[in-house]
């Protein structure tokens, strides 16, 4: 059981809480007797993706179905209960379980952990149908105690996701901003007129877009960084300040950068800097395979030549910093979005950074 909590929140999600252990005698067969248990998990997956996922778990830990329809002793079952409020109907899954109301082997574990929580339609509570038992003979087993697992502790208080265009690094910073109750500094630049035009249009629209960004930035980190408390809060950003000067350098002509840098210099100097430094390295295809997925009509012209020469500004950056803490992790072979255990993996690599 507790091996399945493990995978579950390796493959799922987060494990948010765990019931008491019960023991009832085998039913539908004659047996051993089973130990029940109920976890909730958060998830970003889909109820099949995770059907899926449970399903792989029995077996990684022996267990082997019978021919439908006939019950026998096994190592483990795991069943979706609820999923969210939604109720659904397809040849592999039922939401919600169809014979949960009925079973107390069920119903007792899930009490422990959702006892107001109501049937989305017979809109009953679990501890009323729990009540309306005409018998029962589960039994609480003492001095069992399943854990939940944790994820690893982040030490940093101002952490930057920094990477470059389709790297990942919103998702990312978001994702542990979510999981650590953390401040989220995402960067704003959906609403940036000038980016549409510069992508089609890059030497006349480089130094109103480079400069529009520079006062943009600065600003939104001076009005989010003065809500938190550095040294008590943790707060995550989907950029850094000095992503202007590196794309400025890519962008601008001579004369322009020279100039640019000047205001750069002034508005630096004000700017706390984060503790923690995180660049996520991607080959140039994985790059524009993800920009085209994600599908924003502005970027679809971006070229390869552009990537390459922003990654050689980021990496120039990195080799000649001094002052900052940063971590270079090369995310092309992961997908953290879709795999948490990628997920997991990036989040081991920043904590014991």
């Amino acid at each position: 059981m507790q091996q399945s909590i493990n995978q579950i929140f390796e493959r799922l999600g987060s494990i948010k809480q765990v019931s008491k252990v019960y023991e009832t005698p085998a039913w539908g067969f004659k047996g051993n007797a089973f130990l029940n248990a109920c976890i909730e998990i958060e998830t970003i997956f889909s109820a099949e993706k995770c059907l899926k996922e449970l399903l792989e778990i029995e077996l990684d830990l022996g267990r082997t179905r019978l021919p439908s329809g006939e019950y026998s002793n096994r190592s483990i079952d795991l069943d979706i209960l609820f999923y969210g409020d939604e109720c659904r109907q397809s040849e592999t899954l039922i939401i919600p379980h169809p014979k949960l109301t009925e079973r107390d082997f069920v119903l007792a574990p899930l009490k422990d952990i959702a006892p107001k929580l109501k049937h989305p339609q017979l809109k009953t509570s679990i501890i009323d149908y729990f009540s309306q038992l005409k018998s029962s003979s589960i039994q609480k087993v003492n001095g069992l105690q399943l854990n939940l697992p944790q994820l690893p502790e982040i030490q940093h208080q101002y952490l930057a996701i920094e990477g470059n265009i389709g790297a990942g690094k919103t998702s990312l910073a978001s994702s542990i901003a979510h999981d650590y109750n953390a401040k989220f500094i995402p960067e704003r630049f959906k609403d940036n007129p000038f980016l549409p035009k510069f992508y089609k249009d890059h030497i006349r629209y480089a130094f109103p877009l480079e400069m529009s960004f520079l006062a943009d930035r600065h600003q939104q980190l001076l009005d989010d960084i003065s809500q938190f408390e550095l040294f008590s809060d943790f707060a995550v950003a989907d950029y850094d300040f000095y992503k202007s000067l590196i794309f400025a350098q890519v962008t601008l002509g001579e004369d322009e950068y020279r100039l640019y840098k000047k205001v750069f210099d002034i508005m630096y100097k004000e700017l706390p800097k984060p503790d923690a430094y995180i660049y996520l390295y991607q080959n140039t295809e994985r790059l524009l395979s993800n920009i085209k997925k994600r599908g924003r009509g502005y970027e679809q012209e971006i070229q390869p030549e552009y990537l390459e020469n922003l990654n050689k500004g980021y990496l120039n950056f990195i080799k000649n910093q001094q002052f900052l803490k940063v971590k270079i992790i090369d995310i092309s072979e992961l997908d953290f979005v879709e795999n948490r255990k990628d997920y997991l993996y990036l989040l081991e690599e920043i904590a014991g950074f």
